[in-house]
């Protein structure tokens, strides 16, 4: 006999709690990503650093590409007392606030190797947060709520980088904002990670019971550790061997070239870096075979086992490759660059420009409800690659070309700016297109990602898929870095829109494979 149905508005209720909760944890997702990324390098410009080192900084976020690695404990794994998901959530929402705590403590100019690890550790707490929240929202989520729940969980995340990214750059601001240094921005961001700690503790729901992975738990301890032991011996030996072999291999390029010493030296490090990836990534899988990691092993299985299964990830790394690369130098680009105000690139750039994606995010969760996945993903993956012209624009034709407005003085208390700034036209023209058409692609990017995953291994599929996302933000930065010092910044904005162009291609031959997605399982089953 099936369960009386719910009663339609204790239904409707527990639906809106659901998709509150998914924004709430939006915002825990959020604060810590622009603490290493935008809001750090803007931290880094303001010491002084050069573009090609800030943009080999952002090598930082490694730990997001890797996360598939140890997402797998946090399936097999509870800890005590607050059940499923959330005992993971409060841990490493703790652990962020020390890390960021540490960092604030940090001279980037003075200790820059100090610094860089420590936000290395930032980075790799955030992504074992973000494992849990992606795990959580997947599972809470039914198909037919994707769309606004992955809409609200950029709104949630887009106000977090609003607070950590725009406001924090005008409480920098020693003119305009309320001088605060980034030491204190640093600290003030550890104290909100410790409220939603508690605020995890406290609101969200238990998941429901559901079936988890069966491994054995002593296999799954001792497979982790035989692939951190494998990554541990990729590093040191591609420390040890990588540059001497990429210089080794880019001698005779180098043989009468023009380039300066200094950009061939950042090419023959990023040659080596690449170099050191393609050796620890097969190890460590070898290692994860060898040692038994059943949870990790198996979680890859069920995902490799659906069609189109290695297509949907290569599609996946593509989808925001353009829209990555333009984005990933943007605060050096328009400080360093283009001789912005770090109060009114805060002002445009973070404040009203993270406001529009957030407008753009939730167009697209309305949009989808008709549309569809598939043509959402492709009408949205257009606007993503035009949206890219914009600062080849900005770049070939400089500012005060276009009529701007004046952001009056305002004290709201928490934010200030003491004297009235300009906005340049242009600025706010292209900012406007890039955050309103990204927010649309990432509401209907993270519809599909969800889609994907099984409940059994939400945690690992869910890091496999955003691990294979975020290689754009992340691998992106140092090649970045070099080639806008190489080819310069029109040339450089021309090649992220070309990189745009093969999602889409790849996105229409998998029309079918992307529309299938759309059924929900759950109520296909109670409909059997």
């Amino acid at each position: 006999m099936s369960a009386a149905p719910p009663h339609p508005l204790h239904a409707r209720l527990d639906a809106w709690r659901r998709l509150v909760v998914v924004g709430l944890l939006g915002f825990a997702s959020g604060l810590p990503l622009a603490l290493t990324g935008q809001a750090m390098q803007a931290w880094l410009s303001v010491e002084g650093l050069d573009i090609a080192t800030i943009g080999f900084l952002s090598v930082v976020g490694l730990p997001y590409t890797f996360k598939f690695l140890w997402a797998p404990l946090m399936d097999r794994f509870e800890l005590p007392w607050l059940g499923r998901r959330r005992g993971w959530l409060v841990l490493t929402q703790l652990l962020l606030a020390v890390a960021l705590l540490l960092m604030a403590d940090t001279s980037p100019s003075n200790a820059i190797r100090t610094f860089a690890l420590l936000a290395v550790l930032v980075a790799f707490i955030s992504a074992s947060q973000d494992v849990v929240i992606d795990a959580y929202r997947t599972d809470v989520l039914a198909a037919h709520e994707r769309g606004l729940g992955s809409s609200l969980s950029v709104l949630g995340y887009r106000l977090a980088m609003i607070l950590s990214g725009g406001v924090a750059l005008i409480w920098v601001d020693p003119t305009q904002g309320g001088g605060w240094t980034w030491p204190e921005v640093y600290r003030f961001m550890a104290g909100l990670m410790v409220v939603a700690a508690v605020v995890s503790a406290i609101v969200l729901p238990r998941l429901p019971d559901t079936e988890r992975p069966t491994s054995v738990a002593r296999h799954d301890v001792l497979g982790f550790m035989a692939v951190l032991a494998a990554v541990a011996l990729g590093v040191f030996l591609s420390d040890r061997f990588g540059p001497p072999i990429a210089r080794a291999l880019l001698a005779p390029l180098w043989a009468g070239s023009t380039l300066p010493v200094p950009l061939q030296g950042k090419w023959t490090d990023l040659l080596a870096l690449l170099l050191g990836v393609a050796f620890t990534l097969p190890l460590a899988a070898w290692a994860a075979r060898a040692a038994h990691f059943e949870t990790l092993l198996g979680g890859l299985r069920s995902y490799f086992s659906q069609t189109g299964a290695g297509a949907f990830l290569a599609f996946i790394v593509l989808y925001k490759l353009g829209d990555a690369f333009a984005g990933s130098l943007m605060t050096p680009f328009l400080l360093k660059t283009m001789m912005f105000s770090s109060a009114e690139v805060g002002v445009v750039n973070k404040l009203i420009g993270l406001w529009l994606t957030i407008g753009g995010a939730l167009l697209g969760g309305a949009l989808m409800l008709k549309l569809g996945l598939w043509r959402s993903l492709m009408l949205f993956g257009v606007l993503q690659m035009a949206s890219n012209l914009g600062f080849w624009w900005l770049a070939m034709e400089g500012k005060g070309l276009m009529p701007g407005l004046v952001i009056p003085a305002f004290d709201w208390g928490f934010v200030k700016l003491a004297h009235a700034t300009p906005v340049d036209g242009g600025l706010l023209m292209v900012i406007a297109f890039e955050n309103l058409s990204g927010g649309m692609g990432t509401a209907a990017f993270v519809a599909f990602l969800m889609g994907l995953c099984n409940q059994r291994f939400t945690a690992t599929q869910y890091a496999l898929l955003s691990a294979f996302a975020s290689v754009g933000r992340v691998w992106v930065g140092p090649l970045a870095g070099v080639m806008a010092e190489t080819i310069g910044w029109p040339t450089f904005f021309i090649v992220s829109t070309v990189l745009a162009a093969p999602a889409l291609v790849m996105l229409w031959w998998l029309r079918r494979p992307v529309q299938a997605l759309e059924v929900d399982p759950r109520a296909a089953a109670l409909d059997d």
